[in-house]
């Protein structure tokens, strides 16, 4: 199993949001996270990130612990995380921000996977000097992405990818997901937009205050009632 998730406790400060959270993603996996705002889905990828950690459970990746692993250790083990707000260089031009990502790989790697990122997201090559915080929002999720991907990860993690963004460009950014798949990366999505995520997951979860409470196939649940009631609106 790629990553593994075993009852883990975490939260801020006193304040705990993730009771006894346990789940499992496998390689080549597409796998969604849904639930409510407040149900622990952003919590879950900043644990696995390294941003907070656990009080208690394991986060296993490759069969080793990073429950405790700082965010820079996370990154070099192939797990690597895409923020809700993006956290561009606004400042610096995509070219700059896309090499900042690949700080943890060799240089003689940067021209490759800058190719693999503009493959994936040709606007970002036309506008490879253009600064961060002058681009769209679609732009600058692709931006996000791409940054990510120069760090060649073997399992992407990515908070509301869809967020802000309008229906064509979400269509696009999904697209994107599923080739990023089939390129060879596991991916991990928490994401308010539940029909477009179970329409491309393999498996999915629902949480509820910080637990799992369903668990099945992206089909299964997009099948379910429940969910059909609770998060897809029908």
């Amino acid at each position: 199993m790629l990553l593994e998730v075993k009852n883990v406790r975490a939260g801020y400060r006193k304040l705990e949001i993730l009771h006894e959270l346990s789940l499992h993603v496998g390689s080549g996996e597409i796998v969604s996270l849904i639930g409510a705002n407040g149900a622990g889905k952003t919590t879950t990828l900043r644990s696995l990130a390294g941003l907070i950690h656990p009080s208690s459970g394991e986060i296993l990746f490759e069969g080793v612990p990073l429950q405790s692993a700082r965010p820079d250790q996370i990154v070099r083990a192939g797990l690597v995380h895409v923020a809700q707000d993006r956290a561009l260089f606004g400042g610096l031009q995509v070219i700059e921000n896309l090499v900042m990502g690949a700080y943890t790989q060799p240089k003689s790697s940067v021209r490759a996977s800058l190719e693999r990122v503009f493959d994936l997201f040709p606007i970002l090559q036309s506008r490879r000097t253009q600064r961060a915080e002058t681009m769209s929002g679609g732009q600058q999720q692709m931006l996000a992405i791409g940054r990510a991907l120069m760090a060649q990860p073997k399992c992407l993690t990515l908070d509301e990818p869809s967020i802000g963004l309008a229906p064509n460009l979400v269509a696009q950014v999904f697209a994107a997901i599923q080739k990023i798949r089939d390129d060879g990366a596991t991916v991990l999505i928490v994401e308010q937009n539940a029909s477009q995520a179970l329409a491309i997951s393999d498996r999915a979860y629902v949480l509820e205050s910080g637990s799992v409470v369903l668990e099945g196939t992206g089909q299964e649940l997009a099948d379910s009632a429940e969910v059909r009631k609770a998060y897809l609106g029908m």
